[in-house]
């Protein structure tokens, strides 16, 4: 059994250790003044981050998908920032995917003893058909999960591209990766439990990896979600309004606009700058390789 005691996500807190002595408003006041140390270490391991966003951009700009893999609370935050993709991006559910030790049923219950098995971790990489194509990166805020260091040592086999992401100090033990994003947050209010602010540092860097790589990849427009479809009454007023919004036109005619192009929105916007018939705008979109501002100039 490894000694973990040395890792900054198992040490004890100097401020929080009375907590179970502490009134409620303090105890809260100290959770909240330690979850600011999140956003802090995000800002430190912003050099890293763009790696990984550019690596993340590059792979799905070709054939390639982009793989999370984790165990527990980190497995749980690739799964989830997988999941939010396709209904934000209008991306398919293939090309950015989430895996957990244990399985889907780990989300929702803990499988105790799945994370310690690394062939594991390489078995399901081997189940996907990971290739040099792809991008995996391995999620681990306590640094040691074996069945992330035996998805990433699975990817370089296959000849993938990697990353590391921990909320530990640099190990003898890390594994080989292109980048490694050190979410340094010091240790939890509650010693070890990483689902506090490792788990919110962690949370916002995968928001800044995969808004930012699909903002490269021309789904977004200025700052507005650009590259939807409307499928629901919410999606049909959101485009709705950023027709209004891009072309000066009144809710009804922009509504009529949006019906004609079938709800999606980018087509929309061609049709209406160039005068085009919707599929003339979709050949013109996919001549500007999906990118909108290319798309609406020249």
């Amino acid at each position: 059994m490894q000694d973990r005691s040395h890792l900054l996500t198992e040490q004890r807190l100097a401020q929080s250790v009375d907590l179970d002595a502490m009134d409620l408003p303090a105890a809260a006041a100290l959770m909240n003044a330690q979850d600011a140390a999140a956003v802090v270490a995000v800002n430190t391991a912003i050099p890293q981050i763009v790696q990984v966003i550019q690596m993340a951009a590059d792979a799905l700009a070709g054939d390639g998908r982009v793989f999370y893999v984790g165990a527990g609370t980190s497995g749980r935050l690739g799964v989830l920032d997988a999941a939010e993709c396709p209904p934000t991006f209008r991306t398919s559910p293939d090309r950015i995917v989430g895996i957990m030790a244990g399985g889907p049923a780990a989300m929702f219950a803990a499988q105790e003893g799945a994370e310690d098995r690394p062939d594991d971790g390489a078995s399901a990489l081997a189940a996907h058909n990971v290739g040099p194509a792809d991008l995996v990166i391995g999620i681990a805020a306590g640094g040691t999960t074996p069945f992330v260091h035996g998805a990433l040592a699975r990817a370089r086999q296959c000849g993938a591209r990697s990353a590391f992401i921990t909320c530990i100090q640099e190990t003898a033990h890390d594994p080989p990766v292109d980048a490694t994003i050190r979410l340094l947050v010091g240790p939890e209010v509650l010693t070890g439990s990483t689902r506090l602010k490792a788990a919110t540092a962690t949370k916002l860097a995968l928001n800044m990896i995969t808004t930012l790589a699909m903002v490269r990849l021309g789904k977004v427009y200025q700052n507005l979600m650009v590259d939807l479809r409307a499928t629901n009454q919410k999606l049909w007023d959101r485009g709705t309004r950023i027709l209004c919004t891009l072309t000066g036109l009144d809710r009804a005619a922009a509504l009529q606009l949006l019906r004609q192009a079938d709800g999606h929105v980018k087509a929309a916007l061609v049709m209406h700058r160039h005068q085009l018939t919707l599929e003339q705008a979709r050949a013109r979109l996919e001549a500007c390789g999906g990118q909108l501002r290319a798309a609406l100039e020249g």
